[in-house]
């Protein structure tokens, strides 16, 4: 499998920004232990029902913090106090940033070289979503969050869990660039196509008539914010989704994905029939999604595709996702290079073909 380094991205193995680690329903059955970013973490609720990701060993004596379901301390319930968590070995109690600020038989000062790293993370829009930064540095730009979250009329997801894969996250952004795969790999060929970068984010603006819908109209917005979390306005008739897509690095060419659909019914109060139409519309959506993982399964590696400048602004895209794997300062530069829109030659632009769905996204505040 390729990896980082073989793309030449930047100095960085992963990439820098917020990633989904876990849907939020997933901690209500305890701490979990996960493994992101080449690196095994510690993920918990505390009291306060704030979420809590860890490096996941106690540097007592190298115990997972949270991998143990059988110790009695975890049995009896008295591993979270607060919002820290009780070594299962021995008792060590770690708190929020990492630190440990209880020794249950020492009475002096707890050792600081037993500091663990923390990370920044927020519950939002049902996913546990971490910041990550080799360097350690603090989040530089908010979560993704969509205000159609909190309106009621809006049907909230439940994610689709779609497991790992061997393929460098670089070959999952191609796929913002890529005009030319829409029709064979999923039947909907453009009509207008056009991308847009805008910092840290990444914009597609497209649509075509939709083979599976008889060939309904269909406009779509999709913007990645960063490099691991995708969000796409759908229009197509009277009907109104967004759809989540995210890819999580779990080692060096190796990623785990998430997919879901937040869907507006037809009331302001969601009906039974609106939640069923709902739960079928992600699932037509994930099944349009599932033949690009499936050719992402089977694919080789395109460390330098052989792009026509007809197929898409690839090296746009490989440009802009760069960004992530660099310095703040190059990154910037990389930004004032980009920033703007960038079109295929002969293609209809967005402007032309009366799409008009982009008010009110998060990127046009």
């Amino acid at each position: 499998m390729a990896k980082a380094a073989d793309y030449g991205l930047g100095p960085k193995t992963f990439p820098t920004g917020w990633f989904i680690v876990a849907e939020s329903s997933e901690l209500d059955k305890g701490p979990m232990a996960i493994r992101f970013f080449g690196r095994d973490l510690a993920l918990y609720r505390g009291e306060s029902g704030n979420p809590v990701v860890l490096d996941a060993y106690c540097k007592h004596m190298g115990t997972h913090l949270t991998a143990s379901d059988s110790a009695m301390i975890v049995k009896n319930g008295l591993q979270i106090e607060g919002d820290s968590i009780r070594c299962p070995y021995h008792g060590w109690r770690y708190n929020s940033a990492g630190d440990v600020d209880d020794i249950p038989y020492h009475d002096g000062p707890c050792p600081k070289s037993a500091s663990i790293r923390s990370y920044p993370v927020v519950d939002n829009m049902g996913c546990i979503m971490v910041w990550f930064d080799e360097d350690g540095a603090e989040p530089s730009y908010d979560a993704p969050f969509l205000k159609e979250w909190d309106n009621p009329q809006w049907i909230r997801w439940q994610l689709d869990h779609l497991g790992e894969l061997d393929i460098h996250p670089q070959e999952v952004l191609d796929n913002m660039s890529d005009m030319r795969h829409l029709g064979p790999t999923h039947g909907a060929p453009c009509q207008y196509f056009e991308n847009e970068a805008k910092g840290h984010i990444y914009i597609q603006r497209q649509g075509g008539p939709m083979q599976l819908y008889g060939g309904v109209m269909l406009y779509t917005t999709t913007w990645y914010t960063g490099p691991g979390i995708l969000l796409s306005k759908q229009v197509w008739g009277d009907t109104v989704q967004y759809e989540l897509i995210a890819n999580t690095p779990v080692d060096d060419g190796r990623i785990k994905a998430w997919h879901a659909c937040l869907v507006k019914a037809s009331s302001s109060q969601p009906t039974a029939e609106d939640i069923e139409i709902a739960k079928q519309t992600q699932a037509g959506a994930l099944e349009a999604f599932a033949t690009d993982f499936q050719i992402w399964r089977y694919k080789q590696p395109a460390i330098k595709p052989m792009a026509l400048k007809t197929d898409g602004p690839f090296k746009i895209g490989r440009k802009w996702y760069s960004q992530f794997y660099v310095d703040a300062e190059t990154a910037a530069t990389i930004q004032q290079e980009l920033n703007g829109f960038h079109q295929i030659p002969g293609v209809t632009l967005p402007a032309e073909a009366n799409h008009a769905i982009d008010d009110g996204l998060p990127f046009m505040d």
